[in-house]
């Protein structure tokens, strides 16, 4: 039957198998040829396995323990393995595992509780098929060599004399190691390796380790502390031999960091950290903050240590009032230095920023009014005609800045009041360098401050642009009367709530001038009846043609001085006395108008006697020998100090 299955390669086998209690095997089936006849197919069982003899199982142990005993005694064995190894399978084959099992751990406990031996590798290589089938099939049982390492650390390395005479040698290689003599790596890896297969590193070893660390560490940073930022310490560095001899790095390097830096934060700081601010190193800083970060409690004392080294350079730029020239601008620069430092070295960490802030906002308001003045002026200074440092790019990053430092002063309206009062000249005296700065500003204040604080502002620029129409009304009337006027005026029409207050002053203006007032006055409240118009001199302004005797000049100057100059035209000489009665300008503005025009950079006027101060009975008379090489000169008017008490004086 079986040949006519060999022949047909398209038969069907069905097979059906059994076991026996004696563990051997029935095979039937059936079997179908091409036809599809079904023939019946008999496979005989095999013999039954051969009972083992009765004395086999215990003769059979007593050959493994001799070898095993002889295996722990380091004696030949006199067996031969592969005769040992199937003795195992046997008895493993006959169910008798869990004995053998049991009797192996035995034998193994009661030899290690006697003298430590390195016997599990080749102990389980002769019960590998114990290991592999019996053990491997019950979780709950350690493996041969897991047996080995446990009866090992239980009985020899737990023992307290051995485990201490261990750890000595150790600490001894790697403090010999440490001074830097030569010491056996290999042995001290592998000792610290087999420490940690058994278990009992972090008891036995890591602790005691890490005290003679904290121990050598301490001492080593007394030692480095003077030299910190000479040439600082990288404990990243200082554990790369210790690191070749633990496990856990760890707590080691938690520990080496604790001893040179957490135990002298504060040092560092005091001795280093301005050092490297002033000096702007941001490659030491950056590394400062990494190191910082790693010790517990290190960046909130760098942070500490930030915020007074601002409070402390930001106190000298604004109290000293020798440096108020340039204390907007200083101001401005050490802002970006600390931004660059905060976002470069110190990872843009919020806490830092935070800190920043509070101190800017600290000290700045150390001093009342004068940053919030000069802030102002600052402005001013940018924003006026002639200023051609910046693009307009340029000028929008310059605003931006300025509104940063804005922010922090308290006194708002301190700025506010001399940033009106600013305003106010760069509009009436056309010195205002772009509108779209101007509205630029307009519109960043009203973001930072809201609406109200920006609404007089606003109504300024409305009135200007009113003016502009009035002007144009105004002189189309003008150019219907009869006797029209030689001079050419330009009035701003000026809501009071909205501009600064000016003082009252009345002048003696020319008859010509106060006619051609009365002609705008006649048609100005024709038009707008019911309201009412003050003529404010302070900020008027005129352009005078003037002949020298280098040529013909025009003088662009305020009202004050075209009232003196023009008094030259009916005399040669007058005193400070006389100029006073025939102007009626009030004393001490005169004294500063006689100064910018006798005492300045064009002085078209000569003085007797000389010297820079204005006094009674100094005598004036025009000077006719004036050179200069433009045809249009502005000469600037000389102002008052403006800053009396918490308010700005008014022009």
């Amino acid at each position: 039957m079986a040949e006519d299955i060999r022949q047909d390669k398209k038969a069907n086998f069905s097979a059906l198998t059994e076991h026996n209690n004696n563990g051997v095997t029935k095979i039937s089936g059936l079997a179908s040829n091409k036809t599809g006849a079904s023939k019946k197919l008999v496979i005989k069982n095999f013999k039954d396995r051969p009972k083992l003899a009765d004395n086999y199982t215990e003769d059979t142990w007593l050959k493994l323990r001799d070898a095993v005993g002889a295996i722990q005694n380091s004696t030949s064995i006199k067996y031969n393995l592969e005769e040992l190894y199937q003795a195992v399978e046997n008895l493993c084959s006959y169910k008798v595992s869990p004995t053998l099992y049991k009797q192996l751990r035995q034998v193994c406990e009661d030899h290690v509780q006697c003298a430590p031996m390195c016997f599990p590798i080749m102990i389980r290589s002769i019960f590998l098929f114990l290991d592999r089938t019996y053990v491997l099939q019950n979780s709950l049982l350690p493996s041969i060599w897991d047996t080995g390492l446990e009866l090992f650390r239980n009985h020899i390395v737990s023992d307290g004399a051995v485990q201490k005479r261990t750890v000595d040698g150790i600490l001894e290689q790697i403090e010999r190691e440490r001074n830097g003599e030569t010491v056996d790596r290999s042995l001290l890896r592998s000792l610290l390796g087999m420490l940690s297969d058994l278990q009992v590193y972090k008891e036995s070893f890591e602790e005691r380790f890490l005290m003679e660390t904290d121990r050598l560490y301490a001492a080593e940073g007394q030692r480095f502390e003077p030299l910190y930022f000479l040439s600082p310490p990288s404990p990243s560095v200082l554990i790369i031999s210790l690191s070749l001899f633990v496990f856990n790095r760890k707590p080691l390097i938690s520990n080496v960091e604790k001893q040179l830096l957490g135990e002298h934060m504060t040092a560092i700081l005091q001795k280093g950290l301005s050092i490297l601010l002033d000096g702007n190193r941001v490659m030491e800083l950056a590394l400062l903050y990494q190191l910082f970060s790693k010790v517990k409690g290190g960046l909130p004392t760098l942070l500490q240590h930030w915020r007074d080294y601002i409070k402390s350079f930001g106190g000298e730029i604004v109290g000293t009032p020798e440096k108020d020239k340039d204390m907007v601008q200083d101001l401005l620069d050490f802002k970006d230095k600390m931004d660059n430092v905060a976002q470069g070295c110190f990872n843009r960490n919020e806490s830092f920023i935070n800190a920043m802030k509070e101190a800017f906002e600290a000290f700045i308001n150390n001093r009342p009014n004068k940053p919030a003045e000069l802030i102002a002026k600052y402005v001013d200074c940018k924003l006026r005609a002639g200023n051609k440092e910046a693009t307009e790019e340029e000028m929008e990053r310059i605003l931006d800045k300025i509104m940063i430092i804005f922010r922090f002063i308290h006194g708002k309206d301190v700025f506010e009041a001399f940033y009106k009062k600013d305003l106010a000249k760069r509009l009436l005296v056309g010195k205002s360098a772009s509108v779209d700065a101007e509205k630029s500003m307009l519109s960043k204040l009203k973001h930072e401050c809201g609406a109200a604080f920006t609404s007089k502002l606003e109504g300024m620029f409305k009135d200007m642009e009113l003016s502009k129409d009035v002007m144009i009304q105004f002189k189309q009337y003008t150019q219907n009367q009869s006797e029209p006027s030689q001079l050419e005026l330009t009035v701003n029409i000026l809501t009071m709530g909205y501009w600064p207050s000016y003082t009252p002053m009345e002048v003696h203006l020319p008859p010509e001038m106060v006619k051609l007032q009365e002609v705008f006055k006649l048609f100005y409240l024709g038009k707008h009846s019911g309201r009412k118009l003050q003529w404010q001199p302070t900020l008027g302004h005129a352009v005078l043609k003037t002949e020298f005797k280098e040529g013909k000049k025009e003088l662009q100057v305020s009202l004050f001085q075209t009232l003196v100059l023009l008094m030259f035209n009916e005399g040669e000489e007058f005193s400070v006395e006389e100029i006073k009665s025939a102007t009626g300008i009030e004393e001490g503005e005169l004294r500063r108008t006689l100064q910018s025009l006798a005492c300045g950079k064009a002085r078209v006027l000569n003085k007797s006697p000389r010297g820079k101060d204005i006094e009674d009975g100094d005598r004036f008379n025009f000077n006719n020998d004036f050179r200069h090489k433009l045809f249009r000169i502005k000469i600037n008017q000389i102002q008052m100090k403006e800053t009396v008490g918490l308010t700005p004086v008014s022009l």
